[in-house]
């Protein structure tokens, strides 16, 4: 139940990064609320996965599949630089967070 937690709280992280990114661009109540309401969410099922994991895999987990997801939305979605080191250092994110997982 523990990894459900940290996925879903990685994932709500990116929808606030996205929120970010809007809401730089144009200053509007819905990307406002996304930007807040994403790492609000965020952070609170970060904190019902401390129930079953450790912190220092739930934490680990939830930053390295935030961050692998967010540059790969923005790459996607938001035309940033999609150089080979961006698109490996990505991988190592995601092998590193499978380890832990393997390890937990």
């Amino acid at each position: 139940m523990g990894w459900i937690y940290v996925f879903v709280a990685s994932a709500l992280e990116i929808l606030g990064v996205v929120g970010l990114k809007l809401f730089s661009r144009r200053k509007s109540l819905f990307n406002l609320a996304l930007f807040s309401g994403g790492f609000a969410l965020s952070y609170l099922f970060l904190y019902f996965s401390l129930a079953y994991l450790d912190m220092s895999i739930a934490y680990a987990a939830w930053m390295g599949l935030g961050t692998a997801g967010a540059v790969i939305i923005n790459i996607v979605f938001f035309g940033e630089s999609r150089k080979m080191s961006r698109i490996v250092g990505v991988g190592l994110i995601v092998i590193g967070v499978v380890g832990l997982k393997m390890v937990s």
